[in-house]
């Protein structure tokens, strides 16, 4: 990454500001396995939580994050699912990051992406007239 994304953006990781904060100020408690870090303050303002935040790995995409870690940064749990894992129920999926805008996205079919070809109309459909009276 260059000196002026570094300094000047935000969305494709960490800037300078962020970098030099968790630096001085962050404590690093783990990584989830799309290779985000998280970390936590050190020493807390008094009267305050401490912060938690996320260095994501590649783009700033918040869908990234999973429940479980997620959960932590919010303050719904105290321990870190690297020290306290989540329980996950036997229903539950893995999570995936909203793939909305990239190649990966869902295309229903007749979407102009797989081709725009949609079966024949069944015939219950009328189209509105107006009335031109």
């Amino acid at each position: 990454m260059g000196l002026f994304q570094a300094i000047f953006t935000w969305w494709n990781g960490a800037n300078i500001g962020t970098q030099a904060f968790t630096l001085w100020r962050g404590a690093e408690v783990g990584r989830d396995g799309a290779g985000n870090r998280y970390f936590e303050e050190r020493r807390a303002a008094p009267g305050r939580a401490k912060r938690r935040w996320v260095v994501y790995k590649g783009l700033a995409e918040a869908s990234k994050v999973s429940s479980d870690w997620h959960g932590w940064l919010h303050h719904t749990f105290e321990a870190p699912p690297t020290h306290e894992p989540f329980k996950v129920k036997a229903w539950e999926k893995a999570h995936v990051p909203n793939l909305s805008g990239t190649p990966f996205a869902w295309r229903p079919p007749g979407s102009l992406w797989r081709g725009g070809r949609r079966p024949k109309a069944t015939g219950d459909y009328q189209p509105w007239v107006p009335d031109n009276s």
